[in-house]
């Protein structure tokens, strides 16, 4: 019996956040494994992709690849928190931007080819709000793994096997392949032979590409390659960023074991800044505040740390989730001036897929 559409949606989703083919014709390859045609599978993602389920099909890079980036935090009055959000927004290198509760209301995070342009645009940003922002740069990464389950809760056993997975540092891209990095950064075209259309683009041939790829996977360059899914519009739409407050010698311990547990997505450790003592963070992502909270309590006790001083950050507005510009140049940024006197607008609401598609049955 064939598929029906919301089977093969699932499918499309679900089973190629890792592992997409890194053959010539890949949506040919999703046909044949889900007994269907190409043309539907590649009908199937533009029209996915036109509803916001996913942001792209492509890389995700492991600390150490290329690039800079940083967490930001700012404490913004609140009757401007929209305005002030609009603007952190339109600079191209924030990739996400979520405001949460806490005094430190607008958390974002900042991409871009290196250090100093890094630099340059968050100064822009601060003085086009009129906000200071703590700079929070990674430390040590115990797990990233932002691949969601859409037919069930995530296995007891996966939480370890991510951890080991995408813990390690990867091998810095090449100067000769940094173009390529900023074509996988942006997402496969949604063509029957997409790696041949990215090899014309990078003058290289379409064996060169596979290859890299296969490469910067072996060797932890890429964290994983595949489909990476919108996790609000599926359903995700409750995460918690919890940060621990640990003495130095007991940060990386807790954080190897916080990262093995199941439904924790990130693990990391930070910088601490003035005013700010935190340094160890994690992130859950549920469906439902209980279900978060939930997860999260287990995962606390599981690793020793539901008795350390610690903070729940529950976000209450996406304003950004986008891919990050490691390898592609930031635009010059121009952000209009602050308006100090009143708060705009507020930003419109991101679109989420119907309720059929965002909760799954198990």
């Amino acid at each position: 019996m064939g598929m029906t559409m919301h089977d093969l949606d699932l499918a499309l989703l679900d089973g190629w956040q890792h592992g997409f083919p890194r053959v010539p014709r890949p949506f040919a390859a999703l046909a044949g494994t889900l007994g269907c045609s190409e043309a539907r599978v590649l009908e199937g993602y533009r029209r996915l992709a036109a509803q916001g389920a996913f942001d792209r099909i492509g890389g995700v890079w492991a600390p150490g690849a290329g690039g800079a980036s940083l967490l930001c935090a700012m404490a913004v009055e609140p009757p401007r928190l929209d305005a002030v959000a609009a603007q952190v927004s339109a600079c191209a290198g924030v990739n996400h931007n979520y405001a949460r509760e806490h005094r430190f209301n607008l958390w974002f995070v900042l991409t871009a080819p290196d250090a100093a342009a890094l630099e340059q645009a968050l100064r822009t940003i601060e003085a086009a709000t009129g906000v200071a922002a703590l700079r929070l740069p990674m430390r040590r990464v115990y797990r990233i793994d932002l691949g969601f389950g859409l037919r069930g809760r995530r296995g007891e056993g996966e939480g370890a096997r991510c951890a080991s997975a995408v813990s390690r540092r990867g091998e810095p891209v090449a100067a000769a392949d940094r173009a390529l990095a900023a074509a996988i950064e942006a997402g496969l075209p949604l063509a029957s032979a997409p790696y041949a259309a990215l090899a014309q683009a990078c003058g290289r041939t379409e064996a060169e590409v596979l290859a890299t790829l296969e490469g910067w996977l072996a060797c932890g360059t890429l964290r994983r390659f595949g489909v990476v899914v919108r996790h609000h519009e599926l359903g995700y739409d409750c995460n918690a960023m919890t940060v621990f407050h640990l003495p130095e010698d007991r940060i990386d311990a807790h954080g190897e074991r916080l990262a093995a547990q199941p439904g924790v997505t990130l693990a990391y450790r930070r910088a601490p800044a003035p005013g700010w003592p935190y340094a160890l963070y994690a992130m859950v992502h549920g469906r439902s505040r209980d279900d978060t909270r939930t997860t999260l309590a287990a995962a606390m006790r599981a690793s020793g740390l539901d008795r350390v001083p610690h903070e729940v950050l529950f976000s209450t507005r996406r304003y950004t989730q986008r891919g990050g510009r490691y390898f592609r140049a930031l635009p010059v940024a121009d952000l209009p001036a602050a308006d100090v006197s009143a708060a705009d607008a507020p930003v419109a609401a991101l679109p989420v897929l119907a309720q059929e598609a965002a909760h799954v049955p198990a």
